[in-house]
């Protein structure tokens, strides 16, 4: 099967223009931006982003999201206590969203980009559509990782009834809102074609 590598042909990064490789140095007749057959250092800026994000997903959850002044109280809740509290209360669809989007997601997007990352690094040939699809997939159910920050805003901005009930954004707002963008940029910067550049190796041999 003829790629577009072999054809001489490569996508600008920046405006998504097919290029026609021509010299040594190629540049996008529409952006001028530099093209590249692959993302340069693709899988060590991923790697990079990717630890942030796992070092930031431990604040993210020891920390509270939103802390409540009631009548001279306060109280702090994390994002496990706050599905807690929403299930005691019976509103277990409400718990099911937030346990979905805050916990269940962003965990599930670190792991399966581990996995891509590993898998292009050690150039296993294994399942390529299979991981291109998980690709797929984590660019996909990233966007929806901010939905809990969504909820924190809106809470903040509602939820202020001076000298009764006050509400704000706790110490680990900022590290989960740190965790969806760095693993947002991790996915961005990880160069799927990676993954068939070994299959096409053993092909060639």
């Amino acid at each position: 099967m003829l790629t577009a590598r072999d054809a001489g042909l490569a996508v600008c990064h920046d405006c998504g223009q097919l290029v026609r490789l021509a010299g040594d140095h190629h540049h996008c007749p529409r952006c001028h931006a530099i093209v590249h057959l692959r993302r340069p250092n693709s899988i060590a800026r991923s790697w990079a982003l990717l630890i942030a994000a796992a070092i930031c997903y431990i604040p993210a959850n020891l920390l509270p999201v939103t802390v409540v002044d009631a009548l001279g109280k306060t109280q702090g809740d994390t994002i496990m206590s706050g599905v807690l509290y929403f299930l005691h209360h019976g509103d277990w669809p409400l718990a099911l969203v937030i346990f979905t989007a805050s916990i269940a997601v962003p965990i599930s997007k670190i792991a399966m980009l581990m996995y891509l990352l590993v898998s292009s690094q050690r150039r296993s040939v294994w399942r390529p559509v299979d991981r291109t699809r998980v690709y797929r997939i984590v660019e996909l159910i990233g966007r929806w990782s901010m939905l809990d920050m969504f909820v924190v805003t809106i809470l903040v901005a509602l939820v202020q009834l001076g000298f009764f009930a006050t509400m704000h954004a706790g110490a680990g707002a900022p590290y989960f809102g740190a965790v969806v963008v760095l693993t947002m940029l991790a996915a961005q910067q990880f160069d799927p074609r990676l993954i068939w550049d070994a299959v096409e190796a053993r092909d060639d041999r």
